[in-house]
C-alpha cells in the first residue's frame, strides 16, 4: 500500500492550523503561586490539557485526564503499545518579544508563539500524524498511547505522577516530538546543584540584591543589581557604557531607594545550549567585580564572574568528555542574592555524559571559596541511550531517510525530554538540520513548512512501527 502522507497532511492543513493556533492562544506556563490540588502546576497548563483533550474527544478519541497532572488517549489494538510523549507546558515568556507571545502571528512563513516549537507545534504535528491513520483506517496490528504532561519545562512531577496513577501498563517504547531530526537517541544526565552563600556585606560598595534568571534550563536574559556606597551615578553610567559597547549588550543604571540599581541585558537560549545566549548574569557580576566589594558579596560575585562563558565549566576543573556522548556542558541559570539574608544563590544546570555523575560535580563545586553548602535540585535525569541497531531507531530513521533524502544518523544531546522515560525512548523532531532553534527565546517561532513536513513524517513513522 502507497499513501502520500503529505498529500493527505495537506487536506487538513487548514484544520491544523486552527488547532494549533488556537492551542498556542493558551498560556500554559507553570504559576506555583497558583497551584493547589486541582492546578498543581498553576491554571495555565490545566487550561491547556483540557483543550487538548477537548480537541481529542471531538476527533473520536476517548481520552482522560489524570487529575491534572497528565493527560492520555489510545488508538487501536494489540499487545505492543508504542508510546508518544508530548508536552503542553512552555517556559516564562520573558521580555523581548515583538509581538505578543500568545496571540501567534504568522510572518514570513514562520509562526511566531510561545511554544510554536517547544512542545505544542510538534505535540500537534505528531497528533495530526496520528489523526491521518485513524481517518485513512490504515491496518495495524499495535496500540498507540498518545500521552501529553504539563511540567516537562520544570520538573517532571507531571509524568512522575501519570506512571504511578495511570493505571496501565507502560508503553513497549515510544518516542517525544520534543527535539529534532534524524533523531535523538541519546541524552546527556541533567542535573541542577546548588552554590549557597550567605549575604553580608563590608568594604566600600555595598550589594543590596542581585537577581537574574526565570528558569534554571534557561540562560538569563537580564539580570538586575542594587548597590550603594563609594560610587556615583555618572561614574556608573559611563562604565557601563563602555562595557556594554566592550560585550556588544545593552544596559541601564536608575537611580532607587537604596542607592543605584543596574541591569544588563543579554539573549536567552536553551540551558542544553548555553552557548547560543548571552547570560545577563554573569556579565552583571563581571562588570560589577571592578568595585570595592567585600566579604560574602565580593565571594558571590567572584564565582559569578568565573561563570561567565564557562559553557564546559572548565575554569571550575569539572570539565568532562566522553568519547560517545561529548562534552559536559554547564549553564548558569538563577541568580538570587539579598543583604543579610543566609541563604542566597546560584542555580548551576550540568548537562553530563555517561563517566561523570552529579556526586563528582558537587564535590567540585564545594571547593570554592565562599561556598557555605551545595545542594541538589530533586530532578535528576541520569544518562541515556538506544543503541542505533534498535529497530525503533531504525525504523525512524529510515522513515526520515525516505521523506528527506537525507542520511540520518544518531544524536546525542545535552537536552532532556520525554524521550528518555522509556529504556526503548528516543526524541524524534520536529527541527530540522537547517531549522533555526529559538526554543526558550524571545521571538520563538517555527516555520510552517518545518511544521507541515514534520506531520508528514510523524504519519509515516507512526504507521510503520505499529502496522
Amino acid at each position: 500500500m502507497t499513501i502520500d502522507f503529505r498529500a493527505e497532511f495537506d487536506k487538513r492543513q487548514e484544520d491544523f492550523m486552527a488547532d494549533l493556533i488556537s492551542l498556542l492562544a493558551i498560556n500554559s506556563e507553570r504559576d506555583d503561586s497558583q497551584a493547589n490540588k486541582e492546578h498543581p502546576f498553576g491554571p495555565g497548563p490545566v487550561r491547556a490539557l483540557e483543550h487538548f483533550l477537548a480537541m481529542a474527544e471531538r476527533d473520536g478519541y476517548q481520552t482522560r485526564n489524570i487529575d491534572n497532572y497528565a493527560g492520555d488517549f489510545e488508538y487501536g489494538e494489540g499487545e505492543e503499545v508504542l508510546g508518544i510523549f508530548g508536552h503542553l507546558d512552555v517556559v516564562p515568556a520573558g521580555s523581548g518579544w515583538e509581538t505578543d507571545p500568545y496571540q501567534p502571528v504568522i510572518k514570513d512563513g514562520k509562526l511566531y508563539a510561545r511554544g510554536s516549537s517547544d512542545d505544542k507545534g510538534p505535540t500537534m504535528a505528531c497528533y495530526y500524524g496520528l489523526k491521518i491513520i485513524k481517518e485513512l483506517g490504515l491496518p495495524i496490528s499495535k496500540k498507540v498511547r498518545f500521552i501529553v504532561g504539563t511540567d516537562e519545562e520544570s520538573g517532571w512531577a507531571d509524568m512522575d505522577y501519570y506512571f504511578v496513577n495511570n493505571g496501565l501498563k507502560d508503553p513497549d517504547f515510544a518516542f517525544s516530538p520534543d527535539a529534532e531530526f534524524p533523531i535523538i537517541n541519546g541524552e546527556k544526565g541533567n542535573i541542577t546543584e546548588y552554590l549557597h552563600f550567605s549575604g553580608h556585606n563590608q568594604g566600600e560598595v555595598h550589594l543590596h540584591s542581585f537577581k537574574g534568571g526565570l528558569r534554571e534550563n534557561m540562560v538569563p536574559e537580564s539580570a538586575t543589581a542594587v548597590i550603594s556606597g563609594a560610587v556615583n551615578q555618572q561614574e556608573l553610567v559611563e562604565k557601563l557604557s563602555e562595557f556594554t559597547k566592550q560585550y556588544a549588550v545593552s544596559g541601564q543604571v536608575e537611580v532607587v531607594e537604596k542607592g543605584y540599581q543596574v541591569t544588563i541585558f543579554g539573549k536567552s537560549a536553551h540551558g542544553s545550549t548555553p552557548e547560543e545566549g548571552v547570560n545577563g548574569a554573569t556579565l552583571l557580576a563581571l562588570f560589577l567585580n571592578q568595585f570595592a566589594f567585600e566579604g560574602e558579596a565580593a565571594a558571590y560575585l567572584a564565582i559569578a564572574t568565573n561563570l561567565h562563558d564557562d559553557f564546559k565549566a572548565e575554569k571550575l576543573g569539572l570539565a568532562y568528555t566522553d568519547a560517545c556522548m561529548g562534552d559536559l556542558s554547564m549553564n548558569a541559570g538563577v541568580f538570587r542574592f539579598e543583604d543579610n539574608s543566609v541563604d542566597n544563590t546560584i542555580a548551576l544546570n550540568f548537562r553530563y555524559p555517561q563517566g561523570t555523575d552529579e556526586q563528582v560535580l558537587k564535590t567540585g563545586l564545594e571547593k570554592l571559596d565562599g561556598v557555605s553548602k551545595v545542594t541538589l535540585s530533586s530532578a535528576h535525569h541520569t544518562p541515556h541511550y538506544v543503541p542505533m541497531d534498535d529497530e525503533l531507531v531504525k525504523t525512524l530513521l529510515s522513515v526520515y531517510e525516505k521523506q528527506t533524502g537525507l542520511k540520518g544518523h544518531e544524536v546525542v544531546i545535552g537536552g532532556g525530554t520525554f524521550g528518555r522515560l522509556l529504556k526503548r525512548g528516543v526524541a524524534y523532531g520536529a527541527m530540522f538540520p537547517d531549522s533555526v532553534n529559538t526554543m526558550h527565546q524571545a521571538n520563538e517561532f517555527m516555520a510552517l513548512e518545518d511544521l507541515f513536513r514534520s506531520a508528514a513524517i510523524y504519519a509515516e513513522a507512526i504507521y510503520e512501527l505499529i502496522k
